[in-house]
C-alpha cells in the first residue's frame, strides 16, 4: 500500500496530479490511496504523524494561507524519513529555497513546465525503487540520531580523535565505537576492508589492492584498502 497526499490549493492542479497518479498506477497491483488538501488542517496532521503507511507527499510551496509547503515539509520530515517529497510551484526561483530548507527531497517541478510527463516519471521511479530503510542509530552529543544505511559510504577510524567517522554523501558523524561492535550494527552489504575502515560494499566501483586504495559511486578516492582483508570481499 501506497499513500499519495497531494496538497494544492488550485483544483485545476489537484485533479492533474490525482489524473498522473491514476495513470501510472492503472497498470500495476499496487494499493493506493489518493488524500488531497488546500490547506494544512488537523487531518493533514494526522497522516503526517502516522509512519505506519509508505506515502508520497506532492506539495505546492506557494498556500494561500500563512502555512506554506516548505512548512508543511518541514512537519512532515520531524515525523518522516522514509516517505517521498516532491515540490510543485509556479516559480523556478523557489529552487534554492526548497534544497536550502527542507531535507531529502525528491524533486523540485515548475507548474507549467512539463508537470504531467515529469511527475510521471518520478511516480514511476518512486513505486519501482527498491525500498531500503534500514537504518544506524547511535547518539550523538546526547542527541538521538539516524542515519539510512544505504547513505552511508565508508567508516573509518580517526586517530586524532580516536572516534569512528561515519562518511555519507553529505556529512559525517563522528561515534565512539570500536570497529568490531559497530559492524555488529550494520549489515551483510558492510565489509572491513582496512585495519582502520568498514566499506559499503553497494557504493564501491573499484578496489585497489595493490595500491592500497577504493573508488566510491560519488567519484571520491579513499586510501584505505589493506589486501589483509581482501578475503572480506572475495570471500
Amino acid at each position: 500500500m501506497i499513500k499519495f497526499v497531494i496538497l494544492e490549493d488550485e483544483i485545476e492542479f489537484q485533479n492533474e496530479i490525482i489524473n498522473v497518479i491514476d495513470k501510472v498506477l492503472f497498470k500495476t497491483n499496487l494499493d493506493y490511496l489518493i488524500e488531497k488538501y488546500a490547506h494544512y488542517d488537523n487531518n493533514l496532521k494526522k497522516t503526517i504523524s502516522d509512519c505506519a503507511i509508505r506515502k508520497v507527499y506532492i506539495l505546492d510551496i506557494e498556500l494561500k494561507n500563512s502555512v506554506s509547503g516548505l512548512d508543511v515539509a518541514n512537519e512532515i520530515r520531524k515525523n518522516d524519513w522514509d516517505s517521498e517529497i516532491i515540490f510543485v510551484t509556479n516559480h523556478d526561483s523557489m529552487f534554492e529555497s526548497v534544497h536550502r530548507t527542507v531535507l531529502k527531497v525528491f524533486n523540485f517541478i515548475e507548474k507549467f513546465h512539463d508537470l504531467n510527463k515529469r511527475l510521471e516519471k518520478d511516480i514511476r521511479m518512486i513505486i519501482n525503487q527498491k525500498e531500503d530503510y534500514q537504518k544506524f542509530t547511535f547518539t550523538d552529543n546526547k542527541i538521538k540520531m539516524q542515519v539510512y544505511l544505504k547513505e552511508i559510504t565508508h567508516i573509518y577510524r580517526d586517530t586524532h580523535e580516536r572516534k569512528l567517522i561515519i562518511v555519507t554523501n553529505n556529512n559525517s558523524f563522528l561515534v565512539n565505537m570500536t570497529m568490531a561492535n559497530i559492524l555488529k550494527k550494520l549489515d551483510s552489504r558492510f565489509k572491513q576492508i582496512h585495519r582502520a575502515c568498514i566499506v559499503n560494499t553497494n557504493r564501491v566501483n573499484k578496489y585497489n589492492w595493490i595500491n592500497g586504495y577504493f573508488v566510491l559511486d560519488n567519484g571520491k578516492k579513499v586510501n584505505l584498502c589493506s589486501k589483509l582483508f581482501k578475503e572480506n570481499i572475495n570471500g
